[in-house]
């Protein structure tokens, strides 16, 4: 209010040489000082109006105009309404402070452990901040930087300018985690690249994509695959370790060429990581320590993964173990890995369609455009057997560097694909493969998949459809079903490798002595979450209740091993004689050592122990056969898409028009929208007048909703008539 009046008052002053001379008089006692008082208070208050007007570029409280999540919004809005065009202004949105006080929130989460909320960001962190935005636009910022920081992490409190020599040398030449201010830069770069980029990837690849998952892939092989006889399996997990800087510049420059950001990840690439020698000659002593304090967490220290979750990391199956990590580019290394491996994936897609070749003969992707449902709608995996003459078809998934490809057809067309792809690997990324690498398997054989196993099941259904006439004629039918099973010997290799079991034929559990010193309620609580995580892993196996109780076997072994050598129980019968089956009873403590769980139970001072879990195979869920779509696409494009769709002209032109034809809606209330959407610039004022014309000539009989009843017709005037909401383009 008193800018826009001291605005006001400048504007006056500078129209009107008469308003400076009569008008400036009141101001002053003195009638000799009020020539040169007046101008010295115009030109004071003209300077104060500049001030007050301009934003100052160094103020980052004046930068944040919108919220960073709106703005990465509007990106992925913009990357899916035009997912082809070439895009050359990415600068534009480094330059948005918003996106780096997000990227700032964002590591800061992953460094401290606990989120911090934008109105909790020091004032001094948020000049750090931009010092190193306005550092990345003027080329000053280097990566992997170990002495000279911008900004640093909140947990840092090192002064750096008081170090001594050895202590700077020893950080220069040793491997260090990598510097704050890079993550917060390949934070920014990761939300301005990722939308950008998924808006075009092949929906044939699901690994480092938000939305997609291993379980993704298992029930899109159990839709998509069935019927496929020959199988090619491939290993390229060799790029995810690094390529040449050129072939990966040029795979980001097929879509972004904007010079800044392409600069950004070349540099990345190119600067060198310093990394430690190890030799293994010298070796440390081990110094035996009688007794070791626990270590306490500090207050900004996130906490570290309980023993579960490690556990079922290293579960994790050996297509998915592998993460890339190029250079300084850190969250980016698997966004550009996408981007390199997106050129197959597109090659691959070419290849599909060139390699499909309908039958007549055939009763399955008979169709010129292959999509057809297949067999029975309650078996989505349920193909029925052919005739002599068979459709060609093939198809193809990629997770991370492995790839799998399903073929229907004969071997030797199978053959002469697998050449190809191995020219265009070579040719494209310089890869060398030979045909052990890239195995032609048979379906019968099984082929192993994210430690699942496809084989093939022959089956004999009783086919019921409705004739001519009404009549229900039942048929016995042949046809196949994929089988996706876990893999019994891939999950024994896991728990042997961490350490929870030996031997292969008859596994024996191995006490897990990481949990020794907990006590008997959080041990098995934390083995109950391990069990559910990993039935949810084997949530689309055939043989879920199967695996899963073997899986329980291993832990309750393991467990009662544990708890036999703690108790001095000497066998796992005794255990599970006093702690019952699922060890939900209190066990014996140690002679000396305070009271323990069963003598709290006694006096009422702690709850029962929590049992574990899937001891019986009735206890575990069943196998999750809910059918797959065929285009299937994450929940958050599918929003996406249909806000955009919502957004087209045509679109609402289609809504509006039946919702009319229904007469689900007034005509006034139909202007009321129109006039909503002119605001929003939906659409013109002459559609507005011309709509508005055609209402306002109708009687009040069209003004009430169709198909309402007579008796409500007087009601409906009479409010109409006491609450006229019409709006006209008068009004506005």
């Amino acid at each position: 209010m008193h800018r826009t009046a001291f605005s006001v008052f400048t504007h006056r002053i500078l129209t009107s040489s008469n308003y400076i001379r009569t008008n400036t008089t009141f101001l002053y006692s003195s009638p000799l000082s009020c020539r040169h008082n007046g101008w010295f208070t115009f030109l004071r208050l003209f300077s104060f109006t500049r001030r007050a007007s301009e934003t100052d570029p160094n103020d980052p409280s004046t930068l944040m105009k919108e919220d960073g999540v709106s703005v990465c919004s509007q990106m992925w809005l913009d990357s899916f309404r035009e997912p082809d065009r070439i895009v050359t202004n990415l600068s534009s949105f480094i330059r948005r402070f918003e996106l780096w006080v997000l990227a700032y929130q964002k590591v800061c989460a992953d460094e401290m452990g606990a989120y911090m909320p934008r109105s909790s960001v020091e004032r001094s962190a948020l000049e750090d901040l931009l010092a190193l935005r306005n550092a990345v636009l003027d080329d000053r910022f280097r990566w992997g930087s170990r002495l000279d920081f911008f900004i640093k992490s909140p947990k840092d409190k090192t002064d750096y300018r008081s170090l001594s020599k050895r202590k700077i040398k020893a950080i220069l030449t040793t491997s260090q985690p990598a510097p704050f201010q890079d993550k917060i830069v390949q934070e920014v770069l990761f939300m301005i690249l990722e939308p950008v980029y998924e808006a075009r990837f092949s929906q044939k690849s699901f690994a480092f994509r938000p939305g997609r998952n291993a379980h993704t892939v298992l029930r899109v092989v159990r839709k998509s695959f069935a019927g496929y006889l020959w199988y090619i399996k491939g290993d390229l997990s060799t790029i995810l370790d690094g390529m040449k800087v050129g072939l990966v510049i040029n795979a980001l420059m097929r879509d972004v060429r904007d010079k800044k950001v392409v600069d950004l990840v070349k540099t990345a690439l190119v600067t060198p990581v310093i990394t430690t020698k190890v030799d293994d000659g010298e070796k440390k002593k081990k110094i035996k320590r009688k007794y070791q304090k626990k270590r306490v967490l500090a207050e900004d220290e996130p906490k570290p993964d309980p023993y579960w979750l490690e556990t079922f990391f290293g579960f994790a199956p050996e297509e998915a173990e592998k993460l890339p990590s190029w250079g300084h580019c850190g969250i980016l290394s698997p966004l550009l890995a996408n981007i390199c491996l997106d050129e197959l994936d597109r090659w691959m897609e070419t290849k599909i369609k060139e390699f499909y070749r309908p039958s007549k003969t055939d009763v399955i992707w008979n169709s010129p455009e292959g999509e057809a449902e297949q067999g029975n709608t309650s078996w989505p995996e349920f193909v029925p057997t052919s005739g002599p003459d068979k459709t060609r078809k093939m198809d193809y998934v990629r997770y991370g560097g492995h790839i799998l490809i399903g073929v229907r057809g004969p071997r030797a067309d199978v053959a002469t694909l697998r050449k190809q792809l191995i020219d265009f690997v070579d040719q494209k990324y310089m890869l060398k493969l030979d045909n052990e690498s890239l195995p032609i398997e048979h379906i019968t054989k099984g082929i192993m998949f994210l430690d699942h196993v496809l084989c093939r099941r022959v089956v004999y259904p009783t086919l019921r459809y409705t004739a001519t006439g009404g009549k229900i004629i039942s048929e016995k039918g042949v046809g196949t079903l994929l089988s996706v099973t876990a893999s019994l010997k891939q999950c024994i290799k896991q728990f042997r490798k961490l350490s929870f079991l030996k031997g292969d034929r008859d596994p024996d559990p191995q006490p897990c002595f990481r949990m020794f010193h907990a006590t008997q309620a959080h041990t098995n609580a934390q083995m109950n979450k391990f069990l559910s995580t990993m039935v949810e892993w084997y949530r689309y196996a055939d043989n879920r209740k199967k695996i899963v109780n073997f899986c329980s076997y291993i832990v309750r072994g393991s467990l009662a091993k544990l708890y036999a050598a703690k108790y001095k129980l000497r066998s796992r019968a005794k255990v599970y004689k006093i702690g019952a089956r699922n060890l939900s009873r209190p066990l014996k403590e140690k002679k000396g050592q305070s009271p323990e769980y069963h003598n709290l139970l006694r006096m009422g001072l702690a709850e029962s122990i929590d049992g574990l879990q899937y001891t019986r195979m009735s206890l575990v869920p069943e196998t999750d056969y809910t059918p797959f779509q065929s285009n299937w696409r994450p929940v958050h494009e599918k929003a996406l898409l249909e806000y955009i769709r919502l957004e087209d002209q045509k679109t609402l032109e289609e809504q509006q028009s039946c919702i009319r034809e229904q007469g689900l809606v007034s005509p006034q209330d139909y202007i009321s929208m129109l006039v909503w959407n002119y605001k929003r610039n939906a659409i013109s004022m002459d559609q507005l007048s011309l709509v508005n014309s055609e209402v306002s000539n109708s009687g009040k009989d069209q003004l009430l909703l169709r198909g309402s009843h007579p008796e409500d017709h007087d009601n409906v005037t009479k409010e109409m008539e006491e609450n006229d909401e019409g709006i006209h383009v008068a009004d506005m």
